[in-house]
């Protein structure tokens, strides 16, 4: 049986960058992107096509900048999409290769992170587990000094793009994707919880890291579009969001604590 043919929209590098100028995207800022490819529509050249389509938006002086998550660099016995053997778990840790900015690919971030990662010139953070890659001006202020106990805190990149005046862009994600939200975590009263991985020179090793969880992110996020400026656009088929990282962060620390009280569940053991 023949494949149907796409529905489209067809989306392209030069209709990405202009639907995202009408959005107000503005040249030589600084945008943190968080995307979902399938979203779009029939993307002619991929997500190589929406990766450049951003890059056109910004121009030269701007820096496009997305989460290079690694959490397979964890744990087994936290993992339950799918969950290992018991009898495995001490095997994995003795094996699992160490972050390496270089090669360790994203995952669960999508496949255009995974492009921005590996684009001529591009920046990595050096956290193992909640990396950021940038391209541009200001990808080394973004991704340099991420803390190595520190996943999306004060010493991360999240709280350089506060800083530096960096926007969100929500291209096709919702907002459970939404990183800076997990900033306003470090700013409240929250658990300390014990998050293994691999050391860099080989064996694992436990760190002691603030709680996150990105749970109720998206009832955060409706009442944030609700009581905030939110540019709100499409760019293909895709729904857009655009709003500053400082809104988000400073919204979510007054909300947070009202909304999802700190004796829920986490995936780590308190400490």
């Amino acid at each position: 049986m023949p494949t149907p043919p796409p529905t489209g929209p067809l989306v392209t590098r030069d209709s990405v960058a202009a639907q995202l100028r009408l959005l107000g995207v503005e040249t030589g800022e600084i945008l943190l992107v968080h995307s979902s490819l399938s979203s779009l529509g029939w993307v002619n050249g991929g997500p190589v096509a929406v990766v450049q389509g951003l890059l056109d938006a910004l121009g030269p002086s701007g820096t496009l900048v997305v989460p290079a998550q690694s959490g397979d660099l964890s744990d087994p016995a936290v993992w339950g999409n799918p969950p290992v053997p018991e009898e495995w778990w001490d095997r994995i840790r003795a094996t699992m290769p160490p972050y390496d900015p270089l090669i360790t690919p994203t995952r669960g971030v999508g496949v255009i992170p995974e492009t921005v990662r590996t684009w001529p010139g591009a920046l990595r953070s050096a956290h193992p587990q909640t990396s950021f890659a940038a391209v541009g001006p200001h990808a080394r202020a973004v991704t340099e000094g991420h803390a190595s106990d520190c996943r999306l805190g004060e010493h991360s990149p999240l709280a350089r793009l506060e800083k530096l005046g960096a926007r969100v862009l929500l291209l096709g994600a919702g907002y459970d994707a939404c990183t800076s939200f997990h900033l306003a975590e470090y700013r409240i009263p929250a658990p300390r919880v014990a998050v293994g991985r691999p050391a860099p020179g080989g064996g694992w090793e436990t760190v002691i890291e603030v709680s996150i969880d990105s749970d109720r992110f998206d009832e955060l996020g409706y009442d944030f579009e609700r009581d905030r400026d939110v540019v709100r656009g499409r760019v293909g088929a895709a729904d857009v969001r655009l709003f500053p990282v400082a809104d988000a962060v400073a919204y979510a620390q007054r909300w947070l604590p009202v909304h999802r009280p700190r004796e829920e569940e986490f995936p780590y053991p308190h400490v």
